[in-house]
């Protein structure tokens, strides 16, 4: 019993860390959103500015090397809230397991 006490403990503990990074995570989301996003507007006027044809800026935006390392950081910080969002999920199902057994192991 004292064992399951002690990973209740842990869990609860880790749940706690874990929403704080999501806090962090998510405004370093936010903030790789907003980089990348005033930087693809930046690029398109300036290539706008350079006489690129509108229709072929869209195709080639992308491909420019600071709009593509800005994307690939955004979408990095999106893959790390995400991964962050499912281990709050993972450590919510631990919990909720061991309250069970406890329950379970305190009612017989």
């Amino acid at each position: 019993m004292q064992d399951l006490i002690n990973d209740l403990q842990k869990y609860s503990t880790e749940l706690d860390m874990s929403v704080k990074r999501l806090r962090r995570n998510g405004e370093a989301l936010a903030q790789a959103e907003k980089d990348y996003k005033v930087l693809l507007r930046q690029e398109v006027l300036k290539l706008r500015d350079e006489g690129m044809a509108v229709g072929i800026i869209d195709k080639t935006i992308y491909g420019v090397p600071s709009v593509a390392e800005a994307r690939f950081k955004r979408d990095v910080a999106e893959a790390m809230y995400k991964a962050n969002q499912e281990h709050i999920n993972t450590t919510k199902l631990h919990l909720r397991i061991i309250e069970s057994q406890i329950s379970r192991e305190w009612n017989s």
